[in-house]
């Protein structure tokens, strides 16, 4: 069963946010490992109570944060009710080559654009 392009973004916003929640709170990846179904549904994700969920933590050679797998993988489930939901690793950022002023600039939302014409783009 196809999502329309409507419930596909309903499905990647609850999924991003599952996954940035999970990445961000330990609280909230221990609720989603003991109870995925309430937890899933507090998200967004409507899960049948029939329905088995199966949170994947290790992935397939090149299916790793593949969104387009994952997706896949919900409409497979909306019509077998099995849920395959990938949670992948909390992504490392290396931040030893950012400056402390890059990082001000990254928390405050800021762009820095970089000219390198002598031109009065400043």
């Amino acid at each position: 069963m196809a999502l329309s392009p409507q419930d596909r973004t309903a499905f990647v916003n609850a999924y991003t946010r599952i996954l940035i929640n999970a990445w961000s709170s330990e609280e909230f990846a221990g609720r989603l490992d003991s109870d995925p179904k309430t937890t899933l549904r507090e998200n967004g994700l409507d899960i049948p109570a029939s329905a088995e969920v199966v949170l994947v933590r290790h992935f397939p050679e090149g299916q790793e944060g593949d969104l387009d797998v994952q997706i896949a993988l919900w409409e497979r489930g909306l019509e077998s009710q099995v849920y395959e939901l990938h949670i992948p690793e909390t992504p490392q950022v290396d931040t030893a080559e950012l400056t402390e002023g890059d990082l001000d600039s990254i928390a405050a939302g800021l762009v820095i654009y970089a000219c390198c014409c002598p031109c009065s783009c400043s």
